[in-house]
């Protein structure tokens, strides 16, 4: 059993990310079980670049409310409790709403002989992202006053 010292709170970068974007690294998959996990905090209107992971990722909401976007124009609305899986290969982002923050654990595995866990790609458009604002008023099935 091992208790790592963990390395210092990072600002993501903005190459990666539109807006304030904090990330505390848990995992970084150096070892055998090839595991990274990440706790990031995104503040209101941030959010990823359009990304993909080969072999996937899993998002669970820790605190906030906040978005998981694909290139179909689906968004899903991520709040504290709820997990959303993203597919090897699917280009998708994900960050906060222009009015809350966004907290989440991203874990992944990352690929057999050290290739990248994610690769990354165009900014989100402001244009995109005001419309993954319309997911806040759809109902969803199975939530009280359906």
């Amino acid at each position: 059993m091992d208790k790592p010292t963990p390395p210092p709170t990072a600002k993501g970068p903005e190459q990666t990310f539109t807006g304030d974007v904090w990330i505390d690294s848990i995992r970084d998959g150096s070892d055998e079980s090839r595991l990274v996990v990440a706790h990031v905090r995104f503040t209101p209107g941030a959010r990823t670049h359009w990304h993909s992971h080969p072999l996937g990722q899993t998002l669970r909401c820790t605190d906030g409310i906040g978005f998981v976007g694909t290139r179909d124009g689906r968004v899903l609305v991520l709040r504290p409790g709820e997990t959303i899986w993203t597919p090897p290969g699917e280009e998708h982002w994900h960050g906060g709403t222009r009015d809350h923050l966004l907290a989440h654990l991203a874990m992944l595995v990352a690929p057999e002989g050290g290739g990248p866990s994610a690769t990354w790609l165009e900014a989100v458009t402001d244009d995109a992202y005001a419309a993954a604002h319309q997911a806040l008023s759809t109902p969803v099935r199975g939530t009280a006053g359906d």
